[in-house]
């Protein structure tokens, strides 16, 4: 197993950061806010060398071949889908440093302000901008783009470049932390839109071409094969409840890879390019790519909703690492293949549809399931309101229910108006003016003025008066009616992300099902 999961974003230029501070340790560094997570594991166990024995003699073998295979035809699918891939640069505005406050005072307090002037007790300092780069793929004629969340996360600018070397900007439709999703739109019409295949019909071993803007060159292309599915490598930890089940590839992807398309050998669509397992950043034998079943849904729901409408089950699962002498004590049947329940929510849809403990989920709506990111990809694809059925193994019987998904805290609709949430968060919200964006180096927000310890903000949060939010459920914020806006669209779980002024760092609470 390699040691770090780097997600694949990286800059095209960084004027603040020195090259020997990329890598270090073997470990590549954030190039951009946010831009790369890493997980450390055993280096010990990166490679693995193998010794011939000189003692044995070389044995010649003969054996009978069987005619070659038809070769694969990877011009088709290059030719149809490169025109869809285009190339992404971001950037990133001067975020204002952490205060800088003379640690003496008194007499020397004056020399400080000559240097620094007098700015109330408080002194800024501006850090330069940051520029990176990433993928995406066209996914209509009229300029909707998919790509990933990391690559456009917190970015002031956004620069596409199309395959005829057309420059355009862009907007940002709507992200989704939890699947690293995101989609963002140019104003131009007739786009080469990529054909969208059938991700659930890949198979393992299958042919793939994985096409990008890696390591900041021109548009590049590579192949491999399918080598796993439904993978879970916890990378997505920015989501409040993410959702993992990639297809694992070996075909070469690097860094500035993200957001960029897996495709079959027909030109389709099935999966968006997102993470490679390497010790170095850098391409060392896997990739990790979206599939394209579950971004349909996600995007729809962007275009539609403006945030993604998710529906739950309201189960809780056994991990799959097991002992035996464990899953003897939980009453785990080795020969069932499915996903064991380990506990339900009394008021969610599993628990209305007769879901037990103890019960084994082996096939949701007719498509078998036998760990938990394959059964987690299933309900993604599907939002509140919406039916499902869940095929059981009790006791050595099978049986059928058919639940209807809710949101997390038992709503259907997953639907209230943005005043009723703010009411509820229980504060007073201004708009920033523009003069105290520009200080903040952001393009708007909303300042919390006063916080009520009877509302959700005073409840459940440690937040202070003077914090300002930026972005609402993953949606960026820049007035109190955006806020309310956003919102509105949350029927789960969700986070309000923003800054304190003089602080320099971003600042993350979550709220509760409201």
């Amino acid at each position: 197993m390699y040691s770090e999961w780097a997600v694949i974003f990286t800059p095209s230029k960084l004027d603040t950061m020195n090259k020997r501070n990329l890598i270090a340790g073997g470990l590549v560094v954030a190039a951009f806010t946010a831009g790369a997570f890493a997980f450390s594991g055993k280096a010990g166990d990166l490679y693995n060398s193998i010794a011939q024995d000189p003692t044995q003699p070389l044995i010649k073998t003969a054996y009978t071949g069987t005619p070659a295979a038809q070769p694969v035809d990877f011009e088709k699918a290059a030719g149809a889908a490169v025109p869809s891939v285009v190339h992404i640069k971001t950037l990133v505005q001067y975020k204002q440093a952490a205060d800088r406050q003379n640690p003496f005072g008194g007499e020397e307090d004056d020399i400080f302000r000559r240097f620094f002037g007098d700015g109330g007790g408080q002194r800024q300092f501006r850090s330069p901008e940051q520029r990176a780069s990433g993928s995406g793929v066209i996914i209509s004629e009229d300029g909707f783009i998919v790509t990933n969340n990391h690559v456009v996360d917190n970015a002031t600018e956004i620069t596409v470049t199309l395959n005829d070397r057309k420059n355009y900007k862009a907007k940002v439709v709507g992200t989704d932390p939890n699947t690293d999703l995101a989609l963002i739109k140019i104003d131009a019409d007739n786009l080469p839109a990529v054909a969208i295949g059938n991700s659930d019909e890949v198979k393992l071993g299958q042919w793939v071409l994985a096409i990008g803007f890696p390591l900041n060159l021109d548009v590049t292309v590579t192949q491999g094969i399918i080598s796993a599915k439904s993978r879970n490598i916890g990378i997505n930890r920015q989501g409040s409840a993410p959702v993992e089940s990639f297809l694992q590839t070996d075909a070469a992807v690097n860094p500035g890879s993200s957001g960029g398309a897996l495709v079959n050998t027909n030109g389709e669509l099935i999966g968006i390019n997102a993470a490679i397992a390497s010790p170095t950043g850098s391409y060392a034998g896997y990739a990790y790519s979206i599939p394209a079943n579950l971004m349909k849904k996600v995007i729809n729901d962007i275009k539609q909703f403006g945030s993604v409408q998710r529906g739950y089950l309201g189960i809780s699962m056994a991990p799959e690492n097991l002992e035996d002498a464990q899953k003897k004590e939980l009453g785990i049947n080795n020969d069932v293949a499915g996903v064991f329940v380990a506990g339900t929510d009394p008021n969610g849809a599993a628990a209305a549809a007769g879901v037990k403990q103890g019960d084994v989920i082996t096939k949701v709506n007719g498509a078998a399931v036998s760990t938990g990111s394959q059964l987690s990809e299933q309900i993604a694809r599907l939002k509140p309101g919406d039916k499902v059925s869940l095929t059981l193994s009790r006791n050595g019987s099978e049986s059928t229910v058919n639940a209807t998904l809710k949101g997390k805290m038992g709503d259907i609709a997953g639907s209230r108006s943005g005043s009723a949430v703010i009411e509820s968060l229980g504060g007073e919200f201004a708009s920033l003016s523009r003069e105290e964006a520009a200080k903040l180096g952001i393009a708007g927000g909303v300042k919390v003025t006063d916080i009520s310890e009877e509302g959700m903000l005073g409840d459940q949060t440690n937040m202070k008066p003077g914090f300002v939010i930026t972005k609402a459920g993953g949606i960026p914020v820049r007035n109190v009616d955006e806020l309310k806006a956003a919102l509105s669209r949350q029927s789960g779980n969700f986070q309000l992300e923003g800054t304190y002024p003089g602080s320099g760092r971003t600042y993350f609470y979550g709220i509760n099902d409201y």
